[in-house]
């Protein structure tokens, strides 16, 4: 580096980057820097502006967020008096870290340093320094998954270290994150924009399939399905639409990577149950549940700030921790994710927190519960996966139940 530039430090004579960033590794690995700086990946410092980050900022202490949150998400690098970076936002290999040249990211987020190695930027364990835990447990879903357990009884057998790693030629043991999001196969290249393949988003709230636009200034955006789609050509915000990529291209990627070891009817299926689950999901719980935490909001039973009551707090954890791993699992595989962590808990809360506070806010406003019932009676009954909840079981729903434990454990065994 140059005296006078940002973050050039004196070392021995000469001028030092100790950030190491994208733009340096654009030098020599321009394609894999663009398709980087356009992703998810490098927007992951935008949480820096979330509920997220209110929670840790405020409730939790930015201590916690310097050497938590940002560790993942990336900090906003800043200089002290002295032109060195700041303590508070490094060190920092946040995967969409803001940086003092403008780009985003950290290449050794995955590639780190020293070795910068390719064989071990494939490996799950990677992946999962950020993707694990309580909101978005991938890595302990894929260690589930029968693709985690055939990668750990083969990774002698992934030729991780090989410069060409093509799923179906290099190696057919198993696949990583990496062979899935990034990977190249005979008919796709490798891409470092992990997005491309994803057709549904599964942070939100309430999920929605997504189509891709790209733009001629190297950004691209998310487009829920249902919203108007521009055309290539058109002026979007500030730059030229250069390319569309719809749900259904994205998740053809995607199965274009299953097809390496699995058949069509295989991919189709796995496809339709994950599906199902995030409609299940949707429909009886996240929409009907939005809908009646915007109507206490909007007649003035809670306030429009956020995590102010304590059925705030109890809808955010159903979407933001128990919503998104059941969706998590149904996407990789994962079934205990899918069910005990997931829907399970998704229901057990809904019912047995969610509903009784539900009832409390009415109460303290109105010294009674009718609104509260007006509203699980408006949202909630029409969908018939609530009907248990307001007529009991029913004899035949029980009878099943009894007609299958009595199969497996002998008759009489259920009183």
């Amino acid at each position: 580096m140059k005296e006078g530039e940002k973050g050039a430090i004196a070392h021995n004579g000469a001028f030092i980057q100790v950030i190491v960033t994208p733009k340096t590794c654009a030098n020599c690995h321009p394609v894999e820097v663009e398709q980087q700086q356009r992703s998810h990946h490098a927007k992951a410092g935008n949480i820096l502006a979330s509920v997220d980050n209110l929670l840790g900022e405020v409730i939790g202490g930015p201590a916690a967020v310097n050497a938590g949150c940002k560790q993942c998400h990336g900090s906003t690098v800043e200089l002290d008096v002295k032109g060195k970076p700041t303590p508070q936002t490094w060190p920092n290999t946040g995967i969409g870290r803001k940086n003092l040249d403008g780009s985003l990211g950290s290449c050794s987020a995955c590639h780190t340093r020293h070795n910068f190695s390719s064989a071990q930027a494939r490996t799950p364990e990677t992946c999962g320094k950020c993707h694990m835990g309580p909101d978005h447990p991938q890595i302990e879903i894929y260690n589930e998954s029968k693709h985690g357990i055939a990668y750990r009884a083969n990774i002698d057998r992934m030729n991780l270290k090989s410069k060409s790693w093509v799923a179906g030629v290099d190696y057919t043991a198993a696949p990583t994150c990496a062979s899935c999001h990034m990977g190249a196969t005979k008919e796709q290249k490798v891409t470092h924009d992990v997005g491309e393949r994803i057709s549904w988003t599964l942070r939100p709230a309430v999920s929605t399939k997504l189509n891709m636009v790209r733009l001629s200034n190297g950004d691209e955006f998310d487009q829920p399905e249902g919203k108007p789609l521009p055309k290539v050509g058109d002026e979007v915000k500030g730059s030229k639409v250069v390319q569309i990529l719809t749900w259904e291209q994205r998740r053809d990627k995607m199965k274009n990577v299953c097809v390496t070891c699995h058949s069509g009817n295989t991919v189709d299926g796995h496809y339709k149950q994950f599906d199902d689950v995030v409609d299940l999901y949707n429909d009886k719980y996240a929409k009907p549940i939005a809908a009646i935490m915007k109507e206490l909001e909007d007649k003035g039973y809670l306030s429009r700030e956020p995590m102010d009551a304590k059925i705030k707090w109890t809808w955010f954890e159903i979407w933001h921790h128990e919503g998104r791993r059941a969706r998590h699992g149904a996407s990789m595989s994962g079934p205990d994710y899918t069910w005990w962590h997931g829907i399970y808990e998704v229901s057990q809360h809904t019912y047995f927190k969610w509903i009784p506070e539900l009832k409390e806010v009415v109460r303290q406003k109105d010294g009674n519960e009718d609104f509260a019932n007006a509203l699980l009676e408006k949202y909630f009954k029409p969908i018939a996966g609530h009907d248990w909840f307001f007529n009991g079981m029913g004899k035949d729903a029980i009878e099943k139940v009894r007609k299958g434990y009595e199969e497996r454990y002998g008759q009489g065994t259920m009183k």
